[in-house]
């Protein structure tokens, strides 16, 4: 990998079509940003629609030419998912890259609309069903990717499936650490499955280290406070930094699907992009498997490889 890896090194994505959920704001933004510079349709799958035409028309001003859409998209409520994956494929017939960004950290105990716990039911079982409910559309496109984006808290997660509701005692870091762990076994089980059915779309995981992001307003929509704004800037690197493992993980022609983006500075905090083996220690195929047809089960949506 070259070391120092930039935004000016995104091979060509000219007239690929790629969803981005949450990329109204934070690493989202960034990412749609570059595409959308280098050619690229990006569809900005949001919740918010005024902060996403506020994003889309910060993009068209920086760069006129770009070609920049707003969808709506809810990740807490699967009907929202399933609304919004039979919109996009009745418009569209490809999708080249589908970026599973958006995410909610620490907020209080909540539920989603559909009595799941607010952050495993947002990040990773909103995300599986999105992915699912587009896996046609994504299988028909030659050279497709997904790219899921986990979090270093989930380098010392856990998943306890005998307590994904909370109701048995809730922890804001350790619940948030199990959405993103939980995000980090399903992209590399789905690149599992698509070699085993002979599918050649492309399925990697990233992570963004320690990013100055609105994630942790908790949720609520609003920005996040100013002191903990001027505290977060000085210990995090700049968004658009934070954004390259992601550009990387759906762009690098070299990787071959199942790898893991992260930093590589110390800690693996602050940096440019590199693959990182610690999902090969972390990926356990009885875990990602529970996990997988648990969330088939919760969801309904059953992935077809065929």
């Amino acid at each position: 990998m070259v070391k120092g890896w930039t935004t000016e090194e995104i091979k060509d994505v000219s007239g690929k079509t790629v969803i981005i959920t949450g990329g109204n704001s934070g690493i989202g933004f960034e990412a749609a940003r570059a595409l959308a510079a280098k050619g690229a349709e990006v569809i900005l799958a949001v919740r918010n629609m005024a902060r996403g035409e506020a994003a889309a028309a910060n993009i068209i001003k920086e760069s006129p030419q770009a070609s920049v859409r707003l969808m709506q998209l809810d990740l807490s409520d699967q009907a929202s998912i399933r609304k919004f994956a039979s919109e996009f494929s009745n418009q569209y017939s490809s999708l080249d890259i589908l970026i599973n960004n958006a995410g909610i950290m620490m907020p209080p105990l909540s539920k989603t609309r559909d009595g799941f716990e607010a952050q495993f039911g947002s990040n990773h079982l909103g995300h599986f069903a999105l992915t699912g409910l587009l896996l046609d559309v994504l299988k028909n496109t030659p050279g497709s990717r997904v790219v899921t984006v986990s979090s270093l808290a989930a380098h010392k997660a856990s998943i306890d499936f005998n307590n994904l509701d909370g109701s048995k005692g809730y922890k804001r870091y350790k619940f948030y650490g199990q959405s993103k762990l939980a995000n980090m076994l399903f992209g590399k089980e789905l690149q599992i499955r698509l070699e085993r059915n002979g599918l050649q779309m492309k399925s990697t995981v990233c992570h963004p280290g320690v990013t100055h992001t609105n994630l942790a307003s908790r949720n609520s929509g609003r920005d996040m406070n100013s002191l903990f704004r001027l505290i977060s800037q000085a210990v995090t690197q700049p968004t658009a930094m934070g954004a390259l493992p992601t550009l990387y993980a759906a762009t690098e022609p070299s990787l071959l699907g199942g790898e893991y983006i992260g930093p590589d500075g110390k800690k693996k905090r602050k940096g440019y992009p590199r693959k990182d083996s610690v999902i090969e220690r972390i990926y356990d195929a009885e875990t990602a498997e529970l996990l997988w047809s648990l969330s088939e089960e919760l969801t309904g949506v059953v992935y077809n490889f065929k």
